[in-house]
Formats: C-alpha cells, structure tokens, sequence
C-alpha cells in the first residue's frame, strides 16, 4: 500500500508562525552564536570560490548524498522511471522515499532497481494510535525496498492545526516511539524521527517537544533526522541541537532558508552548512539528504524539482569546510 506524507503541502499559509516572526526569533538566535553564527552569509560551493568554505579539506562523501523523494513528488508521478533516471543521471546513488507513487513496495523497488538507484531511507508515518500490526507491515515494505532506516516524517499540530502546546502529547509520543524503534530493531531497520520548527514551539512549562523527544526516546532504538531548515525556523541553532544529541543526528535534510524565510536551493540562501557539517562527527551524520518541500508547487513546475536535485547534489559534491 502506498505511503503518503501526513504533511500539508507548503505554503505561506500553512504556516503557524508569520516568516516576519521567525525571522525576529531567528535573529535573536544567531545574533547569541556570534560571528561565526547561521547567517554567516550563502554557503559558497562551487569549485574554486573564495573564502573559508572552499579552503576546507573536508568534504561531504558522495556516496553519502541522498535525495528525498518528496522534492520531487508531481514530477515522479509524471514519469517514475525518467525521473529515477535522471537523478541517477546527475550523480546520486541513493534516494529516500517519501511513498511509493502508486505501486507496491516490490513495483517501487523494481523502478529504483532499473534506474539504479537505493532507497536507503523512507519516510513513513507511525500509526496513531499506535498499532503494532500496521506498522510491522511497513516495516516489511521497507525491507522490500531495500531501505536501511525508516524515518516518523512529522508531527506538532493539534485537531485545529495549532502547534501542540501539551507536554502531556509529545511524551505520549516518546512512548510510541519506542515502541516503534524496538519493531523497527527486530526488523534490522534503523528509525529515526524527523523534525519541523512545530518540536521548537515553547509548551506549558517551559520546555519543548524537542526536548522531551531527546529526553524520553531511548537512544538505542530511536535517532534524529535533523532537518536544517526547519530547526533554523524554530529559532535554534542545529549546531546546539548536534551537541546536546551527539551521536543521534544520523541523518540531516539539507535545504536552505532564502531572506524572507521561504525555500532555496542549496547555496542560494543564508544557513552555513559548513558550519554546520564541521560538527559530523560529533552529530554521528550517515547521510545528507537533499530537500525543498516546494520544488514543484506553484509558481514552480514539476519539472523545476529536478533543477533543484542537480543544484542540491553539486552543492554537496563540491563543499569544502
């Protein structure tokens, strides 16, 4: 069965929090990093820049670069096999999914095969309530796949699309977590939990849900999949988030935040991910996986979401920090 995204497609509106009001919170932020703080200016990467980032000698390993498929879902439901093909064209080797487009996990898996691709990461969603049966059949997707990790996409909004405010929510979700990530261990699955700015929200106490989720899911069974953007959009620096989960951050989602606090492609917005990536080791990263969640909305065209890979990838390959 297909896996779908329990998330809204983005836009402005969508959004609980004003660009104007994260960018003040965000500011704030990183005015208490200092100089080398988040908007230490765009990410230079391209071959033979100036400057600190291309002086560097470390280098995201390629074989490490991923790509989630949600960037490019209007155009994989266009054409499945050419799109495959075209990221392997520009270079990727390894994909994570975000759904199956229509087919069974052994259909999917047959696409990716031919167009020599792996999809070594899925985004699929724990049932809530959570339900051990349905979601071991996911799990058993995921093997078919091929996939090494299987990721919770999202979470955050109360029945009337409010940020949840009730701590009493996320540790009942600590608890599901667990319980997942111990079925996904059984599977030889890794799981990991995927982040938006809504785990940053302040709750009733003074604590956040980011904060419960580190302090109450066991380390052994669940990981972070840090994305950048979004922990930016919450006002927090993800070099702290690194150092007070060192170890867990396995994965990132790369994407990059423009000046009116929207979506750009990789080196065209404000987050120094050098800086950022300086700290892998410490963070335990495994895989960079490139995103834009509106490489192909409106104004943009599906087709504009494959622009977006090829920028994302040669980004990657060519950062030195």
């Amino acid at each position: 069965m297909d896996q779908q995204l329990n998330r809204p497609v983005p836009t402005s509106a969508s959004e609980p929090v004003s660009r104007r009001g994260v960018l003040r919170a965000a500011t704030v932020s990183a005015a208490a990093v200092g100089a080398a703080g988040l908007l230490a200016g765009p990410a230079t990467a391209a071959p033979g820049a100036s400057g600190a980032q291309a002086q560097g000698r470390r280098r995201v390993p390629v074989d490490r670069i991923s790509i989630q498929l949600y960037t490019l879902r209007d155009q994989l439901a266009i054409d499945l096999p050419g799109t495959l093909d075209a990221l392997r064209r520009i270079g990727y080797r390894r994909v994570e999914h975000a759904g199956f487009v229509g087919r069974t996990a052994a259909q999917f898996r047959a696409a990716l095969d031919d167009a020599g691709l792996r999809s070594t990461s899925g985004h699929v969603g724990i049932p809530q309530p959570f339900d051990a049966a349905t979601w071991e059949q996911a799990l058993a997707d995921a093997n078919v796949v091929g996939c090494k990790k299987i990721v919770h996409p999202y979470f955050g909004r109360d029945a009337a699309g409010q940020p949840i405010r009730d701590p009493a929510v996320y540790r009942a979700l600590a608890r599901d977590l667990n319980k997942a990530g111990r079925l996904a261990e059984r599977a030889g699955l890794d799981f990991g939990y995927h982040n938006h700015q809504l785990e940053f929200v302040p709750l009733t106490g003074g604590s956040t849900g980011f904060d419960i989720l580190s302090s109450q899911t066991d380390p052994r069974l669940v990981h972070f999949e840090l994305d950048l953007y979004w922990t930016w959009r919450g006002a927090h620096d993800p070099v702290d988030v690194i150092r007070a989960n060192r170890g867990r951050i396995r994965q990132v989602h790369v994407k990059d935040l423009d000046v009116e606090a929207g979506f750009a492609d990789l080196g065209d917005g404000v987050i120094d991910f050098g800086r950022i990536f300086a700290h892998e080791r410490e963070a335990g990263i495994e895989e960079y996986i490139v995103e834009r969640d509106d490489a192909g909305t409106a104004p943009r065209s599906p087709a504009d979401a494959l622009d977006t890979a090829r920028v994302g990838f040669d980004y990657l390959a060519s950062l030195r920090y």
